[in-house]
């Protein structure tokens, strides 16, 4: 291979590098994009210059593979944490999830040491520890280290989920659609939010709350295991609000739907003239701040961090 094509295979791939930071950033966000972007680069160079066709291997799947062992790089070598303290962090925790699960509260230091089997100063250390961010490196690399295709039943859930998380947020009261817009898809915070809205603190924090409760049970009662069940609500609003908020959900998932429909079959499915509102600019990275879908949709997340969305704790 020539540098002219060496060069070209570069320049039409830095997208990929582009793509591929966005993803692994979304799950580790100590890191900086700059040198995630910096390492992924130099590994696409680096990829074309050993790239030989003859393999019978797009270059586009011979690529990723060192651009993401390139970031596992960066990423090791700004983890504060070796494999001992992981471990340890680890250990601490899954001790005290265990106490906690059978004293039915928190577990005192003592009693944490006592589990562990070490001295007090050694559980306050772990206990300190587990309290700092960690960043699995395999969890973060290793779900990109996979084929680049995608079959077509695939592509089709997958939008399937993206619609009616869309829909789910365009059918929230108007105050909680705004406030899950401002958190999780403007990046803004609690105190900016309440500062325009002209109220506390707690009061946005209790409405992104009871949204995220709403959108459970939106998400819950769609994509249920056994639909005979009776799905609980999560929400602590009054029954009329959370039935007019699933009819509101299942008028705008059905618009969606069809758009979702005309848009893969233009030729087969009429063109609606009405279209759902749109609440802020969803696109797959968009997603990654609403990650539980996936949990409830039983499949793997599009791609988002606000796990809280769809955990347990609401």
């Amino acid at each position: 291979m020539n540098r002219s094509e060496r060069n070209r295979l570069v320049v039409d791939n830095l997208p990929l590098v582009g793509y591929l930071v966005s993803e692994v950033w979304a799950k580790a966000r100590h890191l900086s994009r700059d040198d995630l972007a910096s390492a992924g680069s130099l590994a696409l160079v680096t990829s074309a210059d050993a790239f030989d066709p003859a393999l019978g291997v797009p270059f586009g799947a011979f690529a990723r593979r060192r651009i993401i062992g390139a970031f596992a790089d960066e990423m090791r070598s700004n983890d504060w944490a070796t494999r001992m303290a992981r471990r340890r962090i680890k250990d601490t925790r899954q001790v005290q999830e265990t106490l906690a699960a059978a004293l039915g509260r928190s577990a005192t230091v003592d009693e944490v040491a006592a589990a562990l089997g070490v001295d007090r100063e050694t559980a306050l250390a772990g206990l300190a520890d587990s309290e700092r961010t960690l960043t699995a490196l395999d969890d973060t690399t290793a779900e990109f280290l996979v084929a680049d295709t995608v079959l077509p039943e695939e592509s089709l859930l997958s939008a399937e989920r993206l619609a009616y998380v869309r829909a789910a947020v365009v059918a929230l009261p108007e105050r909680m659609r705004l406030i899950v817009e401002q958190v999780y898809f403007e990046d803004r915070s609690v105190k900016e939010i309440a500062a325009d809205l002209g109220i506390t603190h707690s009061a946005v924090s209790q409405q992104r709350s009871e949204a995220i409760r709403l959108l459970r049970d939106g998400l819950g009662t769609h994509y249920a295991d056994d639909a005979e069940a009776e799905y609980v609500p999560e929400s602590t609003v009054a029954p009329a609000r959370r039935s007019a908020y699933l009819s509101r959900l299942a008028d705008q998932a059905m618009l969606g739907m069809a758009h979702l429909a005309h848009d893969r079959m233009p030729d087969a499915v009429p063109t609606l003239s009405t279209t759902p509102a749109s609440p802020a600019s969803f696109g797959v990275s968009t997603v990654d701040g609403l990650a539980g879908v996936a949990d409830i949709a039983h499949a793997e997340p599009v791609t988002l961090d606000a796990r809280e969305l769809f955990s347990s704790n609401g």
